[in-house]
């Protein structure tokens, strides 16, 4: 008998292949959360959107639950994550959380 709750997820080699982003930008609304991942690279003047997600409140909470689980299981093994704040052109993961506009 198959497990009712294993998930038989596809992933396509498009998807697989990832996409790099070194800033995030999380916005919302009454009822949605946007996350838009960017690339920003040297001597490139607009940074690029290269994904946006969007899910329900609760499902962004999951989220930060589940990669709040394997951050420390990821420093269990490898040592804390170091944040370098010192640098000044550093823009901070989560810049932009103010209520998007419908």
């Amino acid at each position: 008998m198959e497990n009712q709750n294993e998930l038989n997820i596809e992933l396509s080699n498009e998807v697989a292949q990832g996409v790099y982003s070194n800033l995030a930008i999380i916005t919302h609304s009454s009822s949605e959360f946007i996350l838009d991942f960017i690339k920003m690279m040297p001597g490139i003047p607009k940074p690029q959107v290269m994904s946006r997600v969007i899910m329900t409140a609760e499902h962004a909470k999951r989220l930060m639950l589940a990669l709040q689980e394997n951050i420390d299981k990821f420093e269990d093994q490898f040592g804390e994550i170091e944040l370098h704040n010192e640098q000044k052109n550093i823009i901070p993961m989560g810049f932009g959380n103010n209520p998007a506009k419908a």
